[in-house]
């Protein structure tokens, strides 16, 4: 994993071209121009931005025996004083679903963010019928919280989401089943 720079555009957008089927039902709708290279260095601009000022943190991540770009992540609404919590926003490419690399990116920018960043709180939210989504929050230590209505507008919609949340004193240790969540 690591900040995406300009040379990835060409395997970022060819990746996220094949995946676009299986990426929109749980993203904003994407522009015309979303996969240009234009499109891609704004993004990078604005992640740089962000980053200087310490609220986001973006990452691609790529297969540790071939370097091959699988998804992106990207802790973002990084807030601090008495909140000390952040966002959490995560894609990954068709091929690569289910292989668990997103479940390791995942828990990777978890300990990042509690023991680099001495975060307290990671938030994240997923559409109520993105099964994948929310099996792999479950599995990473994060515990539904509730449900937020018409929370971000996806696909072209406004759509419900279910919000889920990991603190700092949830990590377990690697391997580690994390402690059920409670039952509503």
């Amino acid at each position: 994993m690591r900040p995406p720079r300009f040379a990835d555009w060409e395997a970022w957008a060819a990746l996220r071209s094949e995946s676009r089927a299986f990426l929109e039902p749980w993203e904003p709708a994407w522009p015309e121009d979303a996969l240009s290279r234009a499109a891609f260095r704004q993004r990078l601009r604005r992640h740089a931005r962000e980053g200087r000022a310490g609220t986001t943190y973006a990452f691609l991540i790529f297969r540790k025996t071939d370097d091959v770009l699988v998804g992106g992540i990207t802790l973002s609404n990084v807030r601090r004083g008495v909140s000390r919590s952040c966002s959490v926003g995560y894609w990954i490419g068709a091929r690569h679903a289910r292989h668990g690399y997103m479940y390791d990116a995942l828990t990777t920018q978890a300990r990042h963010a509690f023991d680099t960043l001495g975060l307290h709180r990671i938030e994240a939210a997923c559409v109520p019928d993105n099964m994948a989504s929310r099996g792999l929050l479950r599995k990473a230590g994060f515990r539904e919280e509730g449900r937020a209505r018409e929370y971000l507008r996806i696909d072209g919609a406004w759509r419900d989401h279910l919000l889920f949340a990991r603190l700092a004193s949830d990590i377990v240790p690697d391997g580690a089943a994390p402690a059920p969540a409670a039952q509503a």
